[in-house]
């Protein structure tokens, strides 16, 4: 019997690089969104998410048996305050609420570290740490996965809940470290930054999109922590980029003060994504950052 998968936010960040995994694993994809990805094989709907009826209309229509959810607002920086926030708790509960009563059996939803509960210097572990968020964002999330728990619950439906931490890779947009830092450096420019002591869990964006899709298809449900579960100090990162692009002399490091609710250590336990999902990453640190650098040097097409 052959599963079929709706996307959302598909020529996003992640949901681009679940598409080939997901046909990998013979899932018959189809994408809903306002834009077309740039992806072979795959069935477009032009929709726009936050339209609940069009979007529910959609869902009918395409009867999946499994939806990942990743569409939201995540301009740089804006993000975490947004208003549109609460737009997007409502259209994805819409959104659950119309791939159910269409059928559907497995749902994933994309959530974030941000609603932990910062601060505490530990492993953050999906069944036992506090959450706590400090951010509208983070409240949204947490939110979300409350009201969705809670009508999977009720009605059957498997749902499984991914914690996003820190990502980096091709074609992220700027306003963030990676991808700035990889601008500047390769641009021969000065990279102003903080002392980078503090350690981060940073993991590839092509594992972040493989790791949900197998999550997707595995059987896991409730809240998984979709990291490494190790700990990289934001500077060696940053002196990885350099290793690869040149430009020691341009990495200032401590000329940009940090803030003082800037965490110490921001890392997940991540032993239910590897041990109950099975999933292991394919990019170390350094192949990541290599990949990364690889592509952005890359000549680009000038728009028409």
């Amino acid at each position: 019997m052959t599963r079929r998968a709706i996307v959302t936010g598909a020529t996003g960040f992640i949901g681009r690089n679940t598409l080939e995994p997901l046909r990998q694993l013979g899932f018959e994809v189809h994408v809903l969104g306002r834009q077309r990805p740039e992806a072979p094989d795959v069935t477009f709907h032009a929709c726009d998410v936050l339209d609940t009826c069009a979007a529910a209309a959609a869902v009918r229509s395409i009867a999946a048996s499994h939806l990942l959810h990743f569409a939201w607002n995540v301009e740089p920086v804006k993000f975490w305050a947004t208003p549109l926030n609460l737009d997007w708790v409502s259209a994805s509960l819409g959104l659950l609420r119309a791939f159910t009563e269409a059928g559907g059996t497995r749902a994933v939803l994309a959530g974030t570290c941000a609603e932990y509960r910062w601060g505490d210097n530990l492993p953050l572990d999906e069944l036992r740490s506090e959450l706590a968020p400090g951010t509208l964002y983070g409240v949204a999330k947490d939110a979300l996965r409350r009201i969705a728990s809670a009508y999977a619950d009720q009605t059957g439906l498997s749902l499984a809940w991914g914690r996003i931490f820190f990502m980096y890779g091709p074609e992220e947009k700027p306003g963030r470290l990676v991808s700035d830092a990889i601008t500047s450096l390769t641009a021969r420019r000065p990279f102003p930054t903080t002392d980078g002591t503090q350690r981060r869990d940073f993991m590839h964006v092509a594992d972040v999109g493989r790791a949900f899709v197998e999550l997707l298809a595995s059987d896991v449900r409730g809240p998984v922590n979709i990291a490494t579960g190790e700990a990289v100090r934001v500077r060696d990162v940053l002196e990885t980029i350099v290793r690869h692009a040149g430009g020691a002399e341009l990495l200032k490091l401590g000329e940009r003060a940090r803030p003082a609710d800037d965490p110490e250590l921001i890392v997940a336990l991540a032993q239910r994504l590897h041990n109950e999902v099975g999933f292991v990453p394919r990019y170390s640190l350094e192949e990541g950052v290599a990949d990364t650098i690889k592509w952005s040097l890359q000549p680009r097409a000038l728009p028409l």
